[in-house]
């Protein structure tokens, strides 16, 4: 069988390594890497310099059927780097699946937000995430899936290194009391990006746990599966009111076995 080409771009992030490692052994799956040389010897990895380098030149390169987007970096290099791949995917056969975020909602607090819900952020961030969604929505629906993830754990992510190296030194970890969240790990959010691939679906994904937690909750839970730590919290309270981050899946719903609660995510940190 002739074997889909997968590109993701930052696939040396944690995301996007989670992701490439997912689907080497199933697909012809290639990567683009930027500062991390220890990719430089791997035949499937391209360094792409998203400020200096055109993506169209990998695109060339690669001429993926599937393409996955995890890129960080300058904004207005982003903005740039899709509007290109929206020029790609429209002369070729190619699909792109954005890796976007929960924070495309931050502006509303009130509630959970769903896949349909007018998007509208006062972050920076999740403004960005807005404007290459947009760019997506305009483009023939059978070529995009925008995938809206909220905050990632797993043993090796930024997040959990970051509360070893705070609980190690001492130093207060922050905890926002107020927040209502949803959360994921890199295993479930990869197999569940491998089953949207293989079934060729398209259009908007929330890929996070299917029931919600408080941040300050959570944090202290996954503490406590670390091990025997004192941690001093800092608590930052943006307002007095319970405010929601949370993109939960109501219309596009996956199978059972590839859902997560946030007790799973909690659980899977096994200390280290």
């Amino acid at each position: 069988m002739n074997k889909k080409k997968i590109l993701i771009l930052g696939a040396s992030g944690f995301v996007g390594n989670a992701i490439y490692k997912e689907l080497c052994s199933y697909f012809d799956t290639y990567g683009t890497y930027f500062t991390n040389r220890s990719f430089s010897s791997n035949q499937q990895f391209f360094r792409y310099d998203l400020q200096e380098d055109d993506v169209f030149q990998i695109l060339e390169k690669v001429h993926p059927d599937v393409i996955i987007s995890s890129l960080r970096g300058d904004f207005s290099a982003q903005i740039q780097a899709h509007q290109h791949i929206m020029e790609y995917l429209m002369r070729s056969k190619a699909k792109l699946y954005f890796i976007s975020s929960a924070n495309v909602f931050d502006a509303y607090s009130k509630f959970p937000s769903y896949e349909y819900d007018k998007t509208l952020s006062e972050s920076v961030y999740g403004r960005l995430k807005i404007k290459i969604e947009n760019m997506m929505m305009r483009m023939p629906s059978e070529k995009t899936g925008i995938l809206r993830i909220p905050m990632v754990f797993g043993n090796a992510s930024p997040r959990i290194r970051e509360i070893k190296t705070s609980l190690e030194q001492h130093e207060p970890i922050e905890v926002f009391p107020n927040l209502i969240i949803n959360v994921t790990n890199d295993d479930k959010l990869t197999q569940q990006i491998h089953y949207l691939i293989n079934r060729n679906k398209t259009g908007i994904y929330h890929l996070g746990s299917s029931d919600l937690i408080q941040h300050e909750e959570f944090i202290k839970e996954v503490i406590k599966r670390m091990g025997n730590y004192h941690p001093v919290f800092k608590r930052v309270y943006t307002t007095n009111e319970d405010r929601y981050l949370a993109a939960l899946p109501k219309y596009n719903k996956l199978p059972k076995n590839l859902l997560i609660s946030c007790q799973e995510v909690i659980d899977h940190h096994i200390p280290v």
